[in-house]
């Protein structure tokens, strides 16, 4: 999507959308691929119209369940074989 760029200090393939809906403002935190899932981590209403970052606690949130994904993936491939 035009509205998408990569979301920095997470991990590899991990994508934030932006999204706009009835004049707020809204965030998609999505991990591209990890094998064969696309992983949702986070998603949350922005509060402030422009140029802050991320909160803090959302960036730990979404850091916290990337490492998750990537520890459920890992069993997942472990089972397979």
């Amino acid at each position: 999507p035009k509205d998408a760029k990569i979301f920095k200090g997470v991990g590899s393939g991990v994508i934030e959308i932006a999204l706009k809906y009835d004049k707020e403002a809204y965030r998609c935190i999505q991990a591209v691929q990890l094998g064969e899932r696309i992983y949702i981590l986070h998603a949350f209403q922005k509060k402030a119209k422009k140029g802050i970052s991320t909160p803090k606690q959302d960036v730990d949130l979404i850091k916290q369940r990337y490492k998750e994904a990537k520890e459920l993936e890992s069993h997942e491939k472990t089972r397979e074989h």
